[in-house]
């Protein structure tokens, strides 16, 4: 099965709205464009750039004519009540009225977790949370699991962001560790594409749909934004294992399609 992971759009509204919006309307067009069609899409966060309800109408509007399934995931950037006032009951969360669900996929377990720490660019899942997480990966171990989230649980060797990702990784890293099955962890947060090994997996960010993060490796270096090419991963999901793909969207001659 093929799940396509954008991220990072930050939808808004107002003047600043065109280019987030075409942004993700472009890549979602480009994964209707590909062959076979993924069977679901997952945004790993900051769906909106400051978390207020018009935002999260304004990315009703966009994803809400979308022909495929798409899962929405918390970031730094959304504000958790508003997202389920607009998203609460429907699809986007799995039918249920909590940022942190799973999706029993046909041949996977999707797994989205909710690292917004309100009032903090950094993330925090909680006892609560990881517990409920081990339950739903020891309950389906007879398929790959995908666990999503915004903060990656690792530093990445840029100081600026590692400052800002996940309070507590290791105890992420403890759960995942015990589910051999857990195939690929997904974040954003990054505005780049980073791979590292964890917890016995593999680790991927995916890059934004809207603008890049500079790589600033150095304390006194400000990573600031880059119009560098926008782009998603595509993951592919097959006899155990999980194979991951740059899709190149901004840059890019390939098809697209319009919804």
């Amino acid at each position: 099965m093929l799940i396509a992971q954008l991220s990072d759009p930050h939808v808004t509204t107002g003047p600043l709205a065109a280019a987030p919006a075409s942004g993700l309307h472009r890549a979602l067009g480009t994964v209707l464009a590909l062959r076979p069609r993924p069977d679901c899409v997952v945004i790993t966060g900051d769906l909106t750039a400051n978390g207020r309800p018009d935002e999260y109408l304004a990315l009703r509007e966009i994803v809400g004519a979308f022909p495929l399934p798409v899962h929405l995931v918390t970031g730094n950037h959304d504000d958790r009540e508003s997202l389920l006032d607009t998203f609460g009951g429907t699809p986007y969360l799995a039918g249920g009225f909590s940022a942190h669900y799973h999706v029993d996929l046909p041949d996977a377990t999707l797994v989205v977790l909710d690292s917004l720490t309100p009032g903090s660019p950094g993330g925090r899942l909680g006892d609560e949370q990881l517990a409920w997480l081990d339950g739903v990966l020891a309950g389906r171990t007879d398929a790959p699991a995908v666990v999503c989230l915004h903060h990656p649980p690792v530093a990445v060797g840029a100081p600026v962001m590692d400052g800002m990702g996940l309070v507590d990784a290791d105890a992420l890293a403890a759960v995942v560790g015990r589910h051999p099955h857990v195939v690929r962890v997904a974040a954003g947060h990054l505005h780049r594409q980073v791979t590292s090994a964890f917890a016995g997996t593999v680790l991927t960010t995916a890059p934004s749909t809207w603008i890049q993060v500079g790589l600033a490796m150095t304390d006194d270096e400000e990573p600031g934004f880059l119009a560098e090419p926008t782009a998603f991963l595509l993951h592919l999901i097959a006899d155990g294992g999980c194979v991951t793909h740059t899709v190149q969207v901004s840059h890019a001659a390939g098809r697209t399609c319009w919804f």
